[in-house]
């Protein structure tokens, strides 16, 4: 019996095609594949994989390692299904080089606490002014909005539609809109907006028609496709000059929603499932609560 890692290309892509992941994140897993490909790279090769890896900067390799576990974890369910008692020993020692293909490529973990970006309650008032009452600022408030008041990932704004939109009742019996978003690993969440976020994405729905929410604009200044997610991201760096934060990020208008809802007493169990977080622990990353920042050991250090 062979085995699928006897030459250079093994590597069926189609089990990406089939993860429930983002079509961004699929997107960036399969460049990861072709451009090892295309170095010439034998994946079965543990040495050679591993150093081409460490070429990588920490971001690419990481989409290189998670692309490689999906494709193997399908190759060797393959195997073990295909397992007779004559080929045993052949598929046992796939397996091996399967798991030495998984661990060859490492990634760093960031340790310690790093110094987050997040936006106070007046930096959104006054970013999220910027935006005007043209139809490209209208847009620009809605791709703001959603990433402040609603903690959206980039990758689930620019797929979400206005179909997500919806209303439910709350305990008061009051209605509110709230929006349904499917996140990583296709979990589905449910997220409350307030009455002006609710109230200018209706008022967007009229003005866009339908769709796709996060649109693109074309040179005329005429509504077009979807805002792809490198448009998000130049979006918010845009603005982010304006309020003098020229490296503000999407990701930080998320984290700002994770602070401010702390900070408004909002507890962190409903924040770290608004945000799609798998535990508690993901999302007290994201608030750096072992730093208090208000009133720190230096405040008290005399200098002359």
């Amino acid at each position: 019996m062979t085995t699928a890692l006897t030459t250079p290309t093994p590597l069926d892509l189609s089990a990406i095609d089939r993860a429930a992941l983002q079509p961004s994140t699929k997107a960036k897993y399969r460049r990861e594949i072709e451009q090892m490909r295309a170095q010439g790279i034998n994946p079965a090769d543990h040495a050679q994989l591993q150093a081409y890896a460490d070429t990588l900067k920490s971001s690419r390799k990481q989409f290189l390692k998670s692309a490689l576990r999906l494709m193997v974890q399908d190759l060797e369910q393959s195997l073990k299904a295909g397992a007779t008692p004559d080929n045993i020993g052949h598929v046992q020692a796939a397996l091996y080089r399967f798991d030495a293909m998984k661990n060859a490529v490492t990634v760093k973990q960031h340790k310690g606490m790093k110094a987050h970006t997040w936006l106070s309650q007046a930096q959104v008032i006054h970013i999220t002014a910027l935006c005007g009452d043209t139809l490209e600022g209208k847009r620009d408030w809605i791709v703001l909005g959603l990433l402040l008041g609603a903690g959206l990932r980039r990758e689930e704004l620019v797929t979400l539609t206005f179909d997500a939109m919806k209303q439910q009742p709350a305990k008061s019996g009051k209605m509110r809109d709230v929006i349904e978003v499917t996140g990583k690993g296709a979990k589905t969440r449910v997220i409350p907006l307030s009455e002006k976020l609710g109230s200018r994405l209706r008022e967007w729905r009229d003005v866009a028609g339908g769709g796709l929410i996060a649109r693109a604009m074309t040179k005329r200044g005429d509504l077009s496709g979807s805002k792809s997610s490198k448009g998000v991201f130049e979006l918010v760096r845009r603005y982010g000059e304006k309020i003098g934060l020229p490296e503000l990020a999407p990701h930080d208008m998320r984290r700002t929603f994770a602070q401010l809802a702390y900070e408004a007493g909002i507890p962190i169990t409903q924040i770290s499932v608004l945000l799609g977080h798998s535990s508690v622990q993901t999302t007290q990353r994201y608030l750096n609560l072992a730093l208090d920042i208000e009133t720190s050991a230096s405040d008290f250090i005399p200098l002359s």
